[in-house]
Order: C-alpha cells, then structure tokens, then sequence
C-alpha cells in the first residue's frame, strides 16, 4: 500500500514530534496498556463488530503535501462520542499511526495483539499503530466517553464512513 511505504522513510521520532504539536504528547500520562504476561506474539481474532451508537466529527485536517516528499496524505482529528453500550467497530492500524486521547469517561479496547480487556481512562493517551494492531472499544460505564482521535491517512480514506473507521 502507498501509505505503507511514504512511512517507511518517516521516523518515529517525527510522527510523535508532529502529533505533539497538536497538545497530545505533551503532559498526558499513557493510557493502559495490556499486562506484559498478556501480550500476544501472534495476532488472534477478535471478531468483526459494528458500530453501535458511536458518533464522530472531523474537527480539522491538514494536507501533508509537499513536506518531506509526502504525498496525497493527512494529519487528522477527529471527535468521537461514544455512549454507553457504545461500540467502535473493529478496525486496523497496520498503515494508519493514530493517537487517541481520552477526554472523559473509560473504556474498555479489545485488542488482537492482548489476551484481555485493556481499561482506558480520562487524561490518557494510547498510540495505536504497527502490524497486527487491530481492535475495537466499548463503553461499559455508566458514563459517555469523549476522546479524541489524531491520524495521519490518505486523502480517499478522510471521509470514510464507519464501520471502517
């Protein structure tokens, strides 16, 4: 894929220093992440669910065009709220980096790549890139969860209509 390959060339020390840019790296803690005897060397299924109740807006975009010999691509955010019982369908990030920042609420990620639930909180922030990394998020709480999303795509994928995401 085209995406695959302008990354290749991108190092991720410029991936975090651009998306710090936006206030998501700076002075946020790591949001959960899977227990170390939970992490799956091997990517399992996990299912194709849907989107249930989830709405998102785009808030902005910015076309990379031009800078480092990029391309047809974007920095991307997104708003995302997502009600309980709220469901964000199973989506990838093999060629798609994304930083997701949580603004209230908790939720739960179901992860190819972990053996069990990881609990995401207000305040915190989880990178979602590489290969294997697939998942999907439910609200379980008894709380909406606003969170925020920033990615960096092709232009034919900006408008994308979930469940792809």
């Amino acid at each position: 894929m085209v995406l695959k390959s302008k990354f290749a060339s991108l190092s991720m020390a410029g991936v975090v220093a651009g998306f710090g840019a936006f206030g998501l790296g700076a002075g946020a803690a790591n949001a959960g992440s899977c227990p170390a005897d939970k992490v799956l060397t091997t990517p399992r299924d996990i299912g194709d669910h849907k989107n249930n109740l989830v709405t998102k807006k785009t808030l902005t975009d910015i076309p990379l065009n031009g800078w480092r010999g990029f391309n047809d691509l974007h920095l991307r955010i997104r708003y995302f709220n997502i009600p309980v019982g709220g469901v964000v369908p199973t989506h990838e990030h093999n060629d798609r980096p994304s930083i997701v920042y949580i603004l209230k609420g908790e939720i739960f990620e179901y992860s190819a790549l972990c053996s069990v639930p990881i609990l995401h909180k207000a305040g915190e922030t989880t990178p979602e890139f590489g290969p294997g990394h697939a998942h999907w998020w439910e609200n379980k709480g008894t709380e909406e969860v606003i969170l925020t999303s920033s990615d960096i795509v092709e232009t034919g994928q900006l408008d994308k209509p979930m469940p792809d995401m």
